[in-house]
């Protein structure tokens, strides 16, 4: 159970309240929290239908960004042509540079929704990928189009570095698998249908095709965001319980600010100013990655995965093209392949992430931790590098066009599998710095898909496909497979010592695993 002020659960009495009226504390401060378990301002209290409505936004603008970020993949030939890119290394930045932003734009848009809350940046940084994603159809050269992709890609980080938080404000941890399952299909079922978009875009277009890939998401992303102001409220727990603090003070004749009048989260940790966004949001992240071994394992292992999925993005369509002599969009469509991976793969997994949490949690004694997110990974880390070789030797051994494609479903499969479990499992370890936790991974990751895939053609080139996707395998092999055995045991052990993760509360029934954490 969560913990409010002097260690007591948020919830119940306090020193100096009285039943029925607010809580005050010794000192006269007025303590605001939620009106009970079951309040309906409580976002975890809301409906589900209105629960599930703020996830499929969400869940939208995170397809839409890593869409956009692959989208243009086919019609990089295109594009170089027009604007007189050669350089291999400068045709693979036009894709990847989008990525490059993702690693800074969780940096500081993450704290910034935990001051002014998650709604408002979402819908803001959305607004800055509207306007810089449609002005890259008119870029005139090279240095315009890296430019305005690199802002593009900052406004598009934003649902990558804020969408787990939301799922975390609305869903409680035993709900919370089937939430993840759509939030984790956008940054990667976006890199995998783009291309098949992108491709025929391209291939209808053969003079400005490259253009209507920009216009065309800018016109989705304009819908989405209408959907977004509508239908989307402001989730984070913190921000809520202050406004409903500001309207105490107002109804009492105080001045804003007053300290009067504190919240629950205010006591935990303080108020937040620009100071706090930059040491939390700048530095804070990268402290948990040096100090926290939980989140170096599974940065390291989702950085490699996400630079995988560039490389497959950049690779697959020179593949169909110069060893099956596909045309740019039939070649585009082998795409369908990875995304029917994430999509299949990423039902399955969402429930048994849910299923399997349910089982371990009964099992001891009703008390719930977060290593129980983590068995569903074991299949999901042989997936990928399978997947890999499939992909890699059918294509350098010339072998029919299906067994690429089985190799990329494998691929999918291992992946998704993979971010719906680290995902889940860091939202339960951080709870309330769980912003920072996935901005750090976010940030790592990020700076593998934009690196990735500048070293792949030289790779490819050296090594050949088959080779090239042995090495890749291996290090996926070496880095995944131990990751959810060693923390399902270790877990609980170094989440004891940890400065931020949550740890067992004092108390809770004795785990068969590692220690429990009451859910």
């Amino acid at each position: 159970m969560e913990k409010g002020l002097a260690g007591a659960p948020v919830g119940a009495s306090i020193p100096g309240e009285k039943d029925g009226e607010e809580r005050v504390l010794d000192d006269g401060t007025i303590v605001v929290d939620w009106d009970g378990e079951i309040d309906p301002a409580n976002p975890k209290n809301w409906s589900d239908k209105r629960r599930m409505g703020a996830t499929l936004i969400v869940a939208a603008f995170t397809f839409l960004s890593p869409a956009s970020s692959s989208m243009i993949a086919p019609a990089a030939g295109q594009l170089a042509a027009k604007l007189n890119i050669t350089s291999d290394i400068e045709i693979s930045m036009t894709v990847s540079i989008f990525i490059l932003a993702y690693a800074i734009g969780p940096l500081f848009l993450g704290p910034l929704s935990e001051i002014f809350g998650r709604a408002i940046v979402l819908q803001l940084a959305n607004l800055v990928y509207l306007i810089f994603n449609l002005v890259c159809g008119f870029a005139n050269n090279k240095s315009q189009l890296l430019a305005f992709r690199f802002f593009a890609g900052l406004g598009g980080s934003a649902p990558l570095a804020i969408g787990a938080g939301v799922l975390g404000d609305l869903w409680r941890p035993d709900e919370r698998g089937k939430a993840s399952a759509l939030y984790s299909l956008g940054p990667l079922l976006g890199p995998a249908l783009g291309p098949v978009c992108g491709g025929w875009i391209a291939d209808r277009l053969p003079g400005d095709g490259y253009k209507w890939v920009f216009f065309s998401t800018s016109i989705v992303c304009f819908l989405i965001q209408i959907l977004g102001l509508l239908y989307l409220r402001e989730t984070y727990a913190p921000v809520l319980l202050s406004r409903k603090a500001a309207a105490i003070r107002k109804e009492k004749g105080w001045e804003k600010g007053d300290e009067r009048v504190k919240t629950v989260f205010d006591l935990k940790v303080g108020k937040r100013t620009l100071g706090w966004v930059i040491r939390h949001g700048l530095v804070r992240p990268f402290v948990m990655l040096y100090k926290e071994k939980i989140l170096q394992i599974l940065t390291l292992y989702v950085s490699v995965i996400y630079g995988v999925i560039y490389i497959v993005t950049v690779s697959t369509t020179d593949i169909f093209e110069r060893i099956y002599g596909e045309s740019v969009g039939v070649a585009g469509t082998n795409f369908i392949a990875l995304g029917m991976g994430f999509l299949i793969w990423a039902q399955i997994s969402g429930r048994l992430i849910d299923l399997v949490y349910r089982k371990l949690k009964a099992r001891n004694g009703g008390v719930g931790q977060p290593e129980f997110r983590l068995p569903p990974m074991v299949p999901a880390a042989f997936f990928l590098p399978i997947g890999l070789i499939l992909y890699g030797w059918g294509a350098q051994k010339r072998l029919h066009w299906i067994v690429v494609d089985i190799g990329q479903f494998l691929i999918a499969a291992g992946m998704i599998g993979n971010f719906q479990a680290t995902n889940t499992y860091l939202i339960d370890c951080f709870t309330l710095h769980a912003a920072s936790a996935l901005a750090a991974s976010a940030s790592l990751r990020s700076l593998c898909g934009f690196g990735f895939p500048l070293f792949a053609p030289y790779m490819f080139d050296s090594l050949g496909y088959g080779w090239g996707c042995t090495v890749l395998a291996g290090v996926a092999a070496i880095v995944g497979i131990p990751a959810a055995p060693v923390l399902f045991t270790f877990g609980a052990k170094i989440r004891a010592v940890s400065s931020y993760a949550a740890k067992a509360p004092s108390g809770a029934p004795p785990s068969s695993g590692p220690s429990s954490r009451k859910k």
